[in-house]
């Protein structure tokens, strides 16, 4: 299960084909990153760059150029070693990236100051994303400079310079089937290890053994990495939003929050589930478990065609505001408080985000200045939260150091919307029973 070779020449042809004529678009991949002295972090591929090409080795450079007769897709990459093979693994090398990639043409990243400003002289345009490595964009201004040097012997320099990241991640916003099938394996993946992590949980554990349980659960599965860095919160922890030290013993008597989803094939899950340590809900945790749930799934009725994005955030702010005040939490009418934003005491982020390759994925949240239309193939999150602060007098005692939140990932549908995580159990009969089997 991957995406084919097809797919990616298709993305490179609709990308060029929104750019003007006589232009060229220049990715760099990710490098590696130092963890410590002579050690590397496991290497993962710019986003951008694998959407376009799916090469995922370090050191390379993609360029498109809509129109050229000798080839509109070249790849600068590291060379063939056998040396260096031996100790890291296999280097597709040029050929290799021609054969396995379809690259018109593929180059040793060495020569790319030699190469790339042939290929840069006479464009008009070039569509570059600025900004996200100093390195290479002194790079990519010495080739332009060295171009306006030779002005006087007639080398025609790029006249301006227009930012890849809007139309590209517009593009990558709308998943195609394909993708929307790698997503919902990660779901399915993540399903599992979240179902695990609740048959485990005990008092006395460690948050970490919860998160060697997740990432045994992934590995075994084939998903090598999690799409970001697993949060497991009991007690107290369950009320940081980003709480990662994941290091707390789990008390008889709490919660714990698990905000985790793998990586598979490069796309990303992200589920949170909360349930109780030892698998029962004390009464005051049942109350604003069932109110976070109510407020998920009037979040999720609005998620079809037309709505906006803004649309599930509303209904769950709505939801979640009347039950505070049924439970004392607030005091006051419910449409004043939600106009003083009062809520956000308890509630202090929004409803969701984007996914696909990157777990808070690209795509614009407003065009035109409104909040865009929801369409068939957008991929979000759905997370609505409550958290009462240990140390917040206002509220009775029993309330606080309770921190809940539940979150799907759901795609837009042509009829309505499909949640493809929904193998996590979140009723609380389902939990306290899988709990409990």
């Amino acid at each position: 299960m991957s995406i084919s070779k097809t797919e990616f020449a298709r993305r490179r042809k609709n990308l060029m084909g929104l750019m003007e004529p006589n232009s060229i678009a220049i990715i760099p991949s990710s490098r590696e990153q130092v963890r410590s002295r002579d050690t590397e972090f496991p290497f993962r591929q710019d986003s951008d760059f694998y959407y376009l090409s799916g090469f995922v080795e370090p050191d390379a450079v993609l360029v498109l150029l809509p129109g050229r007769r000798h080839g509109q897709f070249i790849v600068f990459c590291r060379e063939r070693d056998p040396a260096m093979e031996l100790w890291h693994g296999y280097r597709a090398g040029p050929e290799g990236v021609c054969e396995r990639h379809a690259a018109d043409d593929a180059f040793p990243i060495g020569d790319i100051d030699d190469i790339l400003p042939g290929l840069l002289e006479g464009r008009e345009r070039v569509y570059y994303s600025m900004g996200r490595s100093a390195e290479f964009d002194r790079q990519i201004m010495g080739w332009v400079n060295s171009l306006r040097g030779k002005e006087a012997s007639g080398a025609v320099p790029p006249g301006e310079f227009t930012d890849l990241d809007h139309m590209l991640h517009e593009q990558r916003l709308l998943k195609s089937a394909a993708e929307i099938r790698l997503m919902r394996k990660a779901g399915d993946i993540t399903a599992r290890a979240h179902r695990r992590a609740m048959r485990s949980c005990s008092p006395g554990m460690y948050e970490y053994q919860l998160e060697a349980d997740l990432q045994h659960e992934f590995t075994l599965s084939g998903a090598r990495h999690p799409a970001y860095p697993s949060i497991v919160g009991s007690g107290d922890n369950g009320c940081v939003l980003h709480y990662v030290q994941n290091s707390a013993k789990m008390r008889d008597g709490e919660l714990v929050l698990i905000d985790a989803g793998c990586e598979f094939e490069y796309y990303a899950a992200d589920v949170t589930r909360t349930f109780p340590v030892n698998g029962r809900f004390s009464r005051e945790q049942r109350a604003l478990y069932e109110l976070v749930l109510r407020a998920q799934l009037a979040a999720i009725a609005q998620i079809k065609p037309g709505n906006h994005w803004n649309q599930p955030h509303d209904a769950s702010v709505k939801v979640l505001t009347a039950g505070l005040v049924e439970l004392g939490l607030l005091k006051g009418r419910v449409p004043n408080l939600i106009k003083r934003e009062a809520y956000r005491r308890f509630y202090m982020h929004r409803v969701g985000h984007w996914l696909g390759l990157d777990v808070h994925d690209v795509g614009d949240y407003r065009v035109g200045g409104q909040w865009r239309l929801l369409e068939p193939g957008m991929v979000m999150t759905v997370e609505p939260g409550l958290y009462v602060s240990p140390q917040d007098s206002k509220v009775a005692k029993k309330w606080r150091g309770i921190g809940i939140r539940i979150e799907d990932n759901v795609v837009v549908t042509e009829s309505g919307c499909d949640v493809i995580t929904a193998g996590v159990p979140k009723t609380v009969e389902e939990i306290e029973a899988l709990m409990a089997a």
